[in-house]
């Protein structure tokens, strides 16, 4: 799924509740994430699936594969 997903918007929900959003720049085999911000995209983004708010990235930012509960494409 992360491969097909790949420069791709996603939605990365972590263990302590927050959820960002953002471009899937890169991944490893520990589930270790890199996103990228989106262009033209709100500070908060409704995510359409569940009705819950994500943050949406500023920066390139790297999650630690132990704190990633999902990730929804």
């Amino acid at each position: 799924m992360l491969e097909a997903s790949l420069e791709d918007p996603v939605t990365v929900h972590l263990k302590d509740g927050t959820t960002y959003y953002g471009i899937l720049a890169g991944y490893d085999q520990h589930m270790n994430v890199v996103i990228e911000p989106e262009s033209d995209v709100d500070d908060r983004v409704d995510d359409d699936l569940d009705g819950e708010f994500a943050v949406a990235i500023e920066d390139t930012t790297i999650i630690r594969g132990d704190n990633v509960v999902t990730i929804k494409a």
